[in-house]
């Protein structure tokens, strides 16, 4: 099983309900791949401009696939815009 979390921390003029709006679409098609356990978004308590997602994945194929996906291709580099910072870690389950 692989595990993946993101952190981003949107900029200051970036509107956290445009950045969902989008998110909410990768959300919904990445729930429907092959391979995808679980993918969800979560907005940190203190501070509403940072946002993870928390992904499963069967294996590394399934994530390869899915970083290849039309939506993540079409829709990630506009949530990146609007990031200031992103910290991505891919774990492996031991």
């Amino acid at each position: 099983m692989i595990r993946v979390v993101c952190k981003g921390k949107l900029k200051p003029d970036a509107s956290i309900e445009k950045y969902m709006s989008l998110a909410r679409e990768v959300v919904l098609e990445t729930r429907k791949e092959k391979g995808c356990i679980m993918y969800t978004y979560h907005q940190d308590i203190h501070d509403p401009t940072i946002l993870t997602t928390i992904e499963e994945w069967e294996n590394e194929e399934a994530l390869q696939q899915h970083n290849q996906s039309e939506h993540v291709r079409r829709i990630v580099p506009k949530l990146r815009e609007m990031r200031e910072s992103t910290e991505m870690n891919i774990y492996r389950e031991i």
